[in-house]
């Protein structure tokens, strides 16, 4: 089954989430959370993570996570079938815990504001899910590194909060006070998003356009010796039209055009069916992608352009096809 693209190097830091199987709780009570947490402490001694955020919701949990050595899946594997093995123990049941692949967003920690955007998520997912009693504070949830983050409570020597209380520039106190005004905000409106959280439930990574360069030219290279519908996801769907730009682009020079004056030809413009001819046949761009570059009007226009060149039988057709093979060579 295509998965998405695990992408691992030294220093990667990551918003790592994942839900219990069927949406079901994956804690039964708080010796399980306790359990939970002793078994991220043995994978962070045994993967050499560090943790900057976490939180453990009902039947989800959240990990602002740092692999200083690399190795995200192999920690991840150990980790959570060892939770599954010991949940599954306790309670006399067998059988998945959790739902599926955990999600690993990838974010830019060279830009401080990404802890900040990750950590702030994390650290309100209680508020949200209105698991903070009315008028209580924050720290009033126990299982989540924000009371320790706050220093009212002990922190874990797998939890670091040095970092992360740099990249939202403040003090442990200043900290809370702003935690606090951010609680009594969404407090008085629930459905108040900040734009940025839009960015971590759907995204698959968080930074800039250098940081999505470096990520796509990451996975390019982890993927290149791989079948490419072992993979799919975002990620990948990026890469695809990367590569077809790519395509485009070499297509537009071999033809001495610009894609301003390609796209002024009619759709019948035999130079311009070749380069649609081109980018289906070497390239896994959606077909709207390609009418859209191309101007090519409805999308019924692709697959006739195509045909055309499939068996293209006259001099011009034929030679256009033999530049457009030239570069897929």
């Amino acid at each position: 089954m295509p998965r998405s693209p695990r992408v691992e190097y030294e220093g990667a830091v990551y918003h790592v989430m994942c839900r219990g199987d069927r949406r079901k709780a994956i804690f039964r009570d708080d010796h399980d959370r306790n359990m939970f947490l002793a078994t991220l402490a043995a994978a962070c001694k045994r993967a050499g993570w560090v943790v900057h955020a976490y939180v453990l919701m009902p039947n989800h949990y959240h990990f602002l996570l740092e692999t200083p050595r690399a190795g995200l899946a192999d920690g991840m594997r150990w980790f959570q079938t060892t939770y599954t093995a010991r949940f599954n123990a306790r309670h006399h049941v067998c059988g998945h815990l959790f739902q599926g692949r955990y999600k690993a967003i990838p974010l830019d920690s060279a830009h401080p504001s990404y802890f900040g955007i990750v950590g702030n998520y994390i650290h309100l997912n209680p508020a949200r899910a209105h698991l903070v009693p009315k008028d209580a504070p924050l720290e009033a949830y126990p299982w989540s590194s924000y009371p320790a983050t706050i220093e009212r409570a002990i922190r874990a020597p797998w939890h670091e909060t040095i970092r992360f209380l740099s990249a939202v520039g403040l003090s442990p106190r200043a900290y809370a006070a702003s935690m606090a005004r951010r609680l009594a905000a969404l407090r008085a409106d629930p459905k108040s998003v900040v734009p940025e959280w839009k960015e971590i439930r759907r995204g698959w990574y968080l930074g800039g356009d250098d940081f999505r360069r470096e990520m796509l030219n990451r996975i390019a290279a982890q993927t290149a010796m791989c079948r490419r519908d072992s993979y799919s996801g975002a990620a990948i769907r990026a890469g695809d039209l990367r590569h077809a730009a790519n395509w485009f682009n070499k297509a537009l020079d071999s033809l001495g055009l610009t894609q301003r004056e390609l796209q002024k030809r009619k759709n019948t413009d035999m130079e311009k069916q070749a380069i649609a001819w081109l980018l289906r046949k070497s390239t896994l761009a959606p077909t709207d992608w390609i009418c859209q570059q191309l101007s090519l009007g409805h999308r019924a226009n692709l697959p006739r352009a195509v045909r055309l060149f499939d068996f293209a039988q006259d001099p011009k057709r034929t030679r256009l096809r033999q530049i457009m093979r030239q570069i897929q060579d």
